[in-house]
């Protein structure tokens, strides 16, 4: 069956466009609105201790109540949050809708894709390992080509006849529609029968691989958390770049990262070895970028990192549950992006360390990342290899 996979990519695409204008111009708006780095890192520390709880009761709702619930809830976050600071210019109100509604930090071209309930919805509905590939792939590929739109609104903004923060209000009025269009796509995606929750909590076998991949995960989401939620504003301060310079990068790393995406949908390599060889490469492409005396150097390091990460993300998702048992996809899920998340509360000392050195960030970001690709195939490696639990969803 499709189960209206159509109206799943068409989510993704608006979420896509939407989402990443948000999360890229957040650190820039910000720093317009007169906060520093290190109390911008703040920010999306908060932001992402927010998506750590929504991540985690709606991945425990989706086992009981529906996977497709827990996603329009998370969609609900983000649409009412984008609203807000459409509205308004006033600090307070601006940091407290940008936690609430999750959005801001990591612009990776898979940040349209996942949102708590996704990957839960798509292994329950897709239980053959290659076709999950398939599945996620595309829906990276076409969120990521879609994150083009994003990218190129922040381009936009410099031809505005319009003051910058009257700008960036009225382009944030723009993903409001957009984000409320892709909650309104999900309203007509289908779920699969699944097998009735009969844990408390989780399985001890599913308990015992989530715990593998939380280690593994936790360290490059520490070091993901150190380099990435304020990238554009490393790039604005490390090279003076301009927000339409800026907006021109991520571009082409979106359309990197969407290539890497379809290659993957067709790649006939093991998916773990694909994991760790892409997250290692992740980190190292991370470490060159922050010595890299041009602008033109960076930015084409970070576009060949776009594509790497494409690769490897349907591959990493898939790796992730082998070893999970289907009534457990939704807590699991949750648990593996708490983790992550959690993890990622390092974007506050991220900003501080650029002020110490600009740098600095990304070398050691860079380095846990590495670290983490490395350790991919020593922890996860083993028995769980393309477990399929077998129930019947006819």
């Amino acid at each position: 069956m499709d189960y209206g996979f159509k109206f799943l990519v068409a989510s993704r695409v608006a979420r896509s466009i939407g989402l990443i204008f948000v999360t890229l111009s957040s650190s820039l708006y910000l720093s317009l609105l007169g906060l520093r780095p290190g109390e911008i890192g703040l920010v999306f520390a908060g932001v992402i201790a927010s998506t750590t709880l929504q991540a985690l009761t709606l991945g425990a709702l989706g086992d009981r109540k529906g996977y497709k619930k827990a996603l329009l809830i998370g969609e609900g976050f983000a649409v009412f949050g984008t609203l807000v600071i459409s509205l308004t210019s006033w600090v307070p109100l601006v940091v407290s809708a940008l936690i609430v509604a999750g959005i801001g930090g990591t612009a990776g071209g898979a940040r349209g894709v996942y949102s708590p309930g996704l990957t839960a919805l798509v292994m329950s509905n897709w239980s053959e390992e290659r076709e999950r590939v398939k599945r996620i792939g595309l829906l990276t590929s076409v969120s990521s080509i879609s994150a083009i739109g994003g990218s190129l609104m922040l381009s936009l903004k410099s031809f505005l006849p319009v003051k910058d923060v009257e700008a960036y209000r009225l382009l944030f009025a723009v993903a409001f529609v957009l984000l409320l269009t892709s909650f309104t796509s999900l309203l007509f995606v289908k779920e699969a029968p699944r097998p009735r929750k009969t844990t408390a909590f989780m399985r001890e076998s599913s308990l015992r691989y989530v715990a593998k991949v939380i280690a593994v995960n936790s360290l490059g989401g520490f070091g993901l958390g150190l380099a990435i939620p304020l990238l554009p504003l490393w790039f604005s301060l490390r090279f003076h770049l301009s927000s339409f310079q800026i907006g021109l990068v991520f571009t082409g790393n979106y359309v990197a990262t969407s290539l890497g995406s379809v290659l993957a949908t067709k790649s006939p390599f093991e998916a773990l070895r694909v994991a760790s060889i892409t997250r290692l490469l992740n980190g190292v492409f991370l470490m060159t970028m922050a010595l890299s005396p041009f602008p033109l150097l960076a930015s084409a390091l970070y576009v060949a990192r776009g594509f790497n990460a494409g690769f490897g993300a349907p591959n990493r998702t898939v790796v992730n549950v082998r070893g999970i048992h289907e009534e457990d996809y939704g807590t699991a899920s949750s648990l593996q992006g708490v983790a992550t998340r959690i993890s990622q509360l390092s974007s506050g000392l991220g900003g501080y360390l650029m002020e110490v050195s600009i740098p600095l960030p990304l070398l050691l970001g860079g380095a846990f990342q590495a670290a983490s690709g490395y350790l991919y195939p020593k922890l996860l490696g083993g028995k769980n290899k393309g477990e399929h639990h077998g129930y019947d969803k006819s």
